[in-house]
């Protein structure tokens, strides 16, 4: 069973994301929050494994929440919900340690499964989702952003590069070891150790860095 927790502001939100989420026997709403400034404390009280997480919110918004969030021991899973796909506080969550973002209108069905694969641990970003990010990061204009990002890169092992390059188009774990003949399980593991030789916290931040060394330009 995958313990949640909802944050948001809005009464009507909570309850439809509720009601949508326990129709999976898989999925259980542990609590709710209507304000990020509450997040951490019910994190610490109640466990859960993810945590859908609004963004505007009146006293303590989804940015900041995040973080207090990601600072505890063992955090939860953070998925950042918004009506605005472009919203700023977006990719700036993203930076802070949210797994990936749903918008408020995904379908019931999508939200769920989506839910699930960052539960287990997977990514959650759509390549089309993906792209965006990387092309909202890419308007940093430093020059030589693209030697540091080789270089950082070159920590990796050549198996670890294909697959840095794979979660770069936003490829799921599963498409990633059929592409590149390995299993599921030898597909993580490569992520994990990427993940911690480029001092990156998620597959988002990998995909950022893969685009601005230049490996995506096929």
């Amino acid at each position: 069973m995958t313990r949640l927790l909802i944050v948001d502001d809005e009464a009507l939100v909570r309850a439809g994301l509720k009601m949508i989420l326990e129709s999976d026997d898989g999925l259980e709403v542990v609590a709710e929050a209507e304000d990020g400034a509450d997040a951490a404390r019910m994190v610490k009280e109640h466990r859960p494994d993810v945590v859908l997480m609004d963004i505007r919110m009146p006293r303590l918004d989804g940015l900041a929440a995040t973080r207090e969030v990601q600072a505890l021991p063992d955090p939860p899973k953070i998925v950042v919900l918004t009506t605005f796909d472009l919203d700023d506080y977006v990719f700036r969550a993203l930076q802070a340690g949210a797994s990936g973002f749903l918008l408020k209108d995904t379908p019931p069905r999508e939200l769920v499964q989506a839910i699930k694969v960052v539960a287990a641990g997977d990514a959650m970003l759509s390549p089309a989702v993906t792209r965006r990010l990387i092309g909202h990061f890419a308007g940093d204009p430093r020059a030589d952003r693209k030697r540091v990002a080789q270089e950082r890169i070159n920590k990796l092992t050549e198996r670890e590069r294909e697959v840095l390059v794979a979660v770069g188009r936003g490829l799921q774990n599963s498409d990633i070891g059929r592409k590149l003949f390995m299993s599921e399980a030898t597909v993580k593991a490569h992520v994990s150790r990427a993940l911690v030789k480029l001092d990156a916290t998620n597959r988002v931040q990998v995909a950022i860095l893969a685009y601005e060394a230049g490996l995506l330009d096929d």
